[in-house]
């Protein structure tokens, strides 16, 4: 297996824990942003991971320890305080920063795009080079794995809006997809629910909750079965692939962060113009008419964000607690 990134330590300080919210944060105020997910932050930030393990542990030994009155142990067992200061960044940036965020989307676009552009352009090599393939033919396939997800994002951020199917199966299924989608770097589980023609409908319910029909409550609880089955089933996955086919799978991932690049390109033409909420838009890259103000401030934006992405990376790397070869035997062992 191929050295992987080293891991976070698994502390519950209250600087760890208030650290954790902070990246909760900054994951909820990405997932606003159309083309982003928050999965791409917790990557950039280094409890990706962490993240993956924690839900991958709501399993048979957590009923275990839950049904035997052994609370304390399935606390511990699942990272508990690692998931809730999470979800509370994550709630905290979603409704805290949302106007924020607008704000900068609908009024400043272009800018906020370009330093989105740059970050995650940087956190795309990043991966890319922690893929560490040990052989030329394992490079090579490292390469051709990173192209088919990088295309493969690409084609899917380029997708207009299909009519949806009707019925609470479809509902699932949409749950299942978005969710498994959010925490996928580089693919944003809110745009494809745009894709899916799901988005405005649950948006809608959520909105409204708790003044709902019978068939929304139903329509929602369908819903959230199926992010509940679609996070703890991909976390499982994706935890079992890290730990057995490392290269390849940060080599996706990487791929996938590079293709989104698509959805964040600075300059975009608005093909929905009727369409008045922006989360609602369908946008179209495009080149600058001219290399203006304008283009030359992106290009510093974005160049500016590069950069800073591999300072937090070497600050990270400079405080880190766990070593390459402990976090894969770590992966192994849970795996195992």
């Amino acid at each position: 297996m191929s050295h992987p990134h080293p891991e976070p330590p698994r502390s519950n300080s209250p600087g760890t824990l208030l650290r954790t919210v902070g990246v909760g944060v900054a994951m909820g105020s990405a997932d606003i942003i159309p083309g982003v997910s928050g999965g791409t932050v917790a990557l950039i930030l280094g409890v990706y991971e962490r993240l993956l393990s924690a839900l991958s542990r709501f399993d048979s030994q957590f009923v275990r320890y839950v049904l035997s009155g052994k609370l304390s142990e399935a606390w511990r067992h699942i990272d508990a305080w690692f998931l809730f200061a999470l979800a509370a960044g994550v709630g905290t940036g979603v409704k805290g920063l949302a106007g924020v965020m607008t704000y900068l989307l609908t009024e400043q676009a272009t800018y906020t795009y370009s330093a989105f552009f740059g970050l995650i352009l940087a956190s795309g090599w990043l991966v890319a080079r922690l893929a560490k393939p040990d052989t030329p033919v394992a490079g090579a396939r490292c390469v051709a794995i990173g192209l088919m997800a990088m295309i493969f994002a690409v084609w899917l951020m380029s997708q207009g809006q299909m009519t949806p199917f009707s019925g609470l199966p479809y509902t699932f299924a949409c749950g299942v997809i978005a969710i498994c989608a959010m925490i996928l770097p580089g693919i944003s589980g809110a745009y494809l629910l745009l894709i899916l023609g799901k988005y405005e409908e649950m948006s809608g319910i959520l909105h409204r909750a708790p003044s709902l029909s019978g068939y929304e409550w139903a329509s929602l609880g369908v819903f959230l079965t199926g992010c509940l089955v679609g996070i703890l089933s991909m976390s499982r996955v994706l935890k079992w692939l890290l730990a057995r086919y490392w290269s390849s799978t940060m080599s996706a991932l990487a791929g996938f962060m590079i293709g989104s690049l698509y959805r964040v390109w600075p300059f975009q033409r608005d093909t929905t113009p009727d369409v008045g909420e922006f989360k609602l838009k369908l946008f179209q890259p495009m080149l600058p008419d001219s290399f203006d103000s304008t283009a030359m401030s992106c290009l510093a934006i974005g160049v500016f964000c590069f950069a800073a992405v591999f300072v937090i990376d070497w600050l990270g790397r400079r405080v880190s607690e766990t070593t390459p070869e402990e976090v894969a035997e770590t992966l192994e062992d849970e795996v195992n």
